[in-house]
């Protein structure tokens, strides 16, 4: 099979309709646009949201709060997670990355109080919990807090 004898399927071109072209076409006289008025005539559009001089609707919803541009992202951490490291431990950054618990070393990271925890372990992160913090520090652990640089 060569290029020149491919075969669309049928429907695959569907015919343009062709408006103004006399009464007999069906698509006579006003080409399909109805009569008279701004969509009547030609290189007219009206901006996105227009609703007629009526009070937009964006207008009428009250608004509340503020979204920041660029967002504090922050990724969560839950002390249930931290059964799977051996005691005396140090856990930093790098090694949530490698265990799959954040996604982006860079970013923040906080440590929540979901779950316990039972071994001495030392935890680098940018900030924590109050409960989390207790329950650290009554397993024996350390609670080592990075000093956030870049935001």
């Amino acid at each position: 099979m060569q290029l020149h004898e491919l075969i669309s399927p049928y429907g695959s071109h569907k015919r343009r309709k062709i408006v103004g072209r006399g009464p007999s076409s069906g698509h006579g006289k006003t080409a399909c646009r109805g009569s008279n008025g701004q969509n009547a005539r030609s290189g007219t559009r009206r901006r996105p949201g227009f609703e007629g001089g009526q009070m937009p609707l964006i207008r009428r919803v009250p608004k509340r709060g503020f979204n920041r541009k660029f967002p504090k992202e922050v990724q969560i951490v839950n002390l249930k997670s931290f059964t799977l490291f051996k005691e005396d431990s140090v856990i930093s950054p790098e090694i949530l990355q490698e265990k799959g618990l954040i996604k982006d070393k860079g970013g923040l990271i906080k440590i929540l109080g979901s779950g316990e925890i039972h071994k001495p372990l030392v935890i680098k992160a940018h900030n924590f919990s109050q409960g989390a913090k207790e329950k650290i520090e009554k397993a024996g652990g350390k609670v080592e807090i990075i000093p956030c640089l870049k935001r």
